[in-house]
C-alpha cells in the first residue's frame, strides 16, 4: 500500500506548493501574518495548504483520519487521538517564522502513522524541488535515489541544537555541556530542514525540545531509515500520540549515544 500512496502524494504536495505556498512566498500582506504564541507564525498560505492537503490526503486513503498543524491550534483536542488508528499528519508550511520573513528555509512535511507509528513521511523544499521520503523498512530517499547518513567527519561533530523551548535552566545546562565537545552551529528554525541535514553530513546532531508530529513524525523515519538514529532522549522510540517534550537525532547510532551521554546523562 506504501508504494501505491507515494506519487499521488508526492504529485499532491508539489501541487499545493506551486498553487498555493510559492505565490505567497514574499508576497504577504501584514495582516495575512499573526502569531498563534510568541515566535509561533502563521500565515494565511498554512491555511490554505492545510485545507488543500487534508481534502486531497482524504481523497488518497479515505479510511485515514488528518492530523493537521493548523486544525490542532483551533482545536486541540484533534492532537489527542493523533496516535490512534491510521492518520496523515500535516505540516503545511514547516518554517513558518522564515517563510514569513521572505527567507528559507521552509518546507512541506506530511506523514501517515498507524498506531502511533510512522509508516511513511515525505518532506517537500519548495524553493530547490527536493524531495525526502521514507517508508518503514523500506530506506531513505532524495529525489528518487535512496541515501545512507553520514557524519560530518569533522574535528568536533556539528550540533544544532533547538533549544528555544526550553526553561531557563535546561537551556544554560545544555550549552554548558555542550562547550567544547561540539561545533555549535544555528538551527535553521525548520524541521523540514534539519532533518535532512543529519542525513546528508552537513549536520551530527540535533536535539529538539518540543516533539509534536507534524514536526517530527517523517523526519525521524527519515533519519532512521536512512541509518542515523532519532530517539527520545531516554532511548525509546518515537511515536506519533506522544506527548512529551525533547528527541534527540544523529547522523549515526554511535554519535546519538554520544550526544545522549554527553548532553543529558
Amino acid at each position: 500500500m506504501m508504494l501505491e500512496l507515494h506519487e499521488p502524494v508526492v504529485a499532491l504536495m508539489r501541487d499545493v506548493a506551486r498553487d498555493v505556498v510559492m505565490p505567497r512566498y514574499r508576497n504577504l500582506a501584514a495582516d495575512e501574518i499573526s502569531e498563534k504564541a510568541a515566535n509561533d507564525f502563521v500565515t494565511i498560505a498554512d491555511r490554505e495548504s492545510e485545507i488543500r492537503l487534508a481534502e486531497g490526503l482524504a481523497a488518497i486513503l479515505p479510511d485515514a483520519g488528518i492530523i493537521g498543524e493548523e486544525a490542532c491550534a483551533a482545536d486541540p483536542a484533534i492532537l489527542d487521538r493523533a496516535g490512534d488508528g491510521l492518520n496523515w499528519i500535516i505540516d503545511p508550511i514547516d518554517g513558518t517564522g522564515n517563510f514569513a520573513a521572505g527567507k528559507p528555509p521552509f518546507g512541506i512535511m506530511i506523514a501517515l502513522a498507524d498506531g502511533g507509528v510512522t509508516l511513511a513521511g515525505w518532506i517537500f523544499d519548495p524553493i530547490s524541488g527536493r524531495l525526502c521520503h521514507a517508508m518503514l523498512g523500506g530506506g531513505s530517499h532524495i529525489n528518487g535515489e535512496q541515501v545512507k547518513a553520514r557524519e560530518s567527519g569533522g574535528e568536533l561533530p556539528i550540533a544544532a541544537l533547538a533549544v528555544y523551548f526550553m526553561s531557563d535552566a535546561e537551556r544554560t545546562d545544555i550549552q554548558r555541556r555542550s562547550r567544547d565537545r561540539f561545533a555549535l552551529v544555528d538551527i535553521p528554525r525548520c524541521a523540514a530542514e534539519q532533518y535532512p541535514r543529519l542525513v546528508l553530513g552537513q549536520n551530527d546532531v540535533s536535539v529538539f525540545a518540543r516533539a509534536l508530529p507534524w514536526d517530527h513524525a517523517a523526519g525521524t523515519l527519515f533519519v532512521n531509515e536512512g541509518g542515523g538514529c532519532c530517539q527520545r532522549i531516554d532511548g525509546t522510540a518515537y511515536r506519533v500520540g506522544d506527548h512529551r517534550p525533547g528527541l534527540l537525532g544523529a547522523s549515526s547510532p554511535r554519535l546519538w549515544e554520544r550526544a545522549a551521554t554527553v548532553l543529558f546523562a
